[in-house]
């Protein structure tokens, strides 16, 4: 097991990777205190007996799968479930799933009565190396992915490479969405990925991009844990993705895929981005797209989708639009454009997706 620390001003966690990191660590952390476990159907359905075993009686909440479940609606239903069962400051919320879990989970955590401890345990690639660790937690609003939320960190994170074996293959394909954004920002994780031997959707081959993943989130968040300067570079991809997301419905990770291919594209044109290594990150990005099983979203009304960038968290309230792109290896920047101009360049790359 590795251990990887992430210290900011509100909490020290500890990220724990490995396939023993439960058994090593589970033991200890549910000891002493009241429990409660938040976790969705398809992981329950998979795992109701490692839950139990773990657990024991604590309560267990199983929200309905999918990140149309993130909502007011059920983090109410969760918040009363928490007050049924008697917790109180002193107890200790488990997240135990995907993306959806490790958000709504962490943000009932700090609301039930004004804060208590939670521990992330992320069953997806993708929030195995992403969303899991950062403490960003949150629910969706009147179309509007994420807008409602609070900074809340976990006090620890376990993340066992094991879950990867029962995830179906496009749960796979979505984690690589987070996976290359990293590549857009970190040299070493860049080069793993570029000059893989293997088929990058091999499980074993992601188990070591894992902590390469974790540790520069960890670093970036530790430095920057409110998202006032450094922490942008996390969001690369996610502007337009978040409005491909919304708008047809493809999962957060290929749709985070789409909107790097998109914004390094945009980036190259304007100048923003080195064109060689431009062109070497969009070769990954159309290798990761042609990964089974292929998503072909309709983008013929991509000009009406683009709308919803316009209420991303990155802009800055001057009317235009604010992503954080690609510029060299090992390198970032911010990139503004004003909406038509985003718009027009968006469309003219997205025919060349065709």
């Amino acid at each position: 097991m590795k251990e990887i620390q992430l210290k900011t001003a509100t909490q020290t966690a500890k990220i724990c990777v490995g396939d023993d990191a439960l058994a090593l660590r589970l033991p200890g952390l549910i000891a002493g205190q009241q429990n409660f476990v938040l976790t969705d159907t398809n992981v329950y359905g998979l795992y109701k007996d490692t839950l139990k075993w773990y657990f024991g009686d604590a309560p267990i909440f199983v929200l309905e799968a999918g990140e149309e479940n993130k909502t007011f609606s059920s983090l109410g239903a969760i918040l009363q479930e928490m007050t049924k069962a008697g917790l109180h400051r002193t107890s200790r919320l488990f997240a135990v799933g995907g993306g959806v879990i490790g958000d709504i989970g962490g943000l009932a955590s700090s609301l039930y009565m004004r804060g208590i401890s939670c521990v992330q345990i992320p069953t997806s690639l993708l929030a195995q190396v992403d969303s899991s660790v950062g403490g960003k937690t949150a629910v969706d609003l009147n179309g509007v992915k994420n807008i409602v939320g609070a900074f809340y960190q976990p006090m620890e994170v376990l993340v066992s490479p094991a879950f990867l074996q029962t995830l179906p293959q496009r749960e796979i394909k979505c984690g690589l969405g987070e996976i290359i954004k990293y590549c857009a920002l970190d040299k070493g994780i860049f080069e793993k990925v570029a000059n893989a031997t293997c088929e990058w959707d091999n499980v074993d081959f992601l188990e070591s991009l894992i902590v390469d993943c974790i540790a520069y989130k960890a670093g970036v968040v530790s430095r920057d844990e409110k998202e006032t300067g450094e922490r942008k570079c996390l969001n690369v991809g996610h502007t337009t993705g978040h409005a491909i997301e919304l708008s047809t419905g493809l999962s957060h990770g290929e749709s985070v895929l789409y909107g790097t291919y998109l914004e390094t594209c945009l980036a190259i044109e304007k100048g923003v981005c080195e064109k060689e290594y431009g062109k070497k990150l969009l070769c990954i990005l159309k290798k990761a797209l042609a990964i089974a099983p292929v998503s072909k979203p309709d983008f013929s009304g991509i000009e009406i989708d683009l709308q919803k960038a316009k209420s991303d968290k990155k802009n800055v309230g001057d009317g235009k639009i604010q992503m954080a792109v690609a510029k060299a290896l090992g390198e970032w920047t911010l990139l503004s454009l004003p909406f038509d101009e985003y718009v027009a360049g968006t469309t003219q790359f997205v025919a060349s997706l065709a």
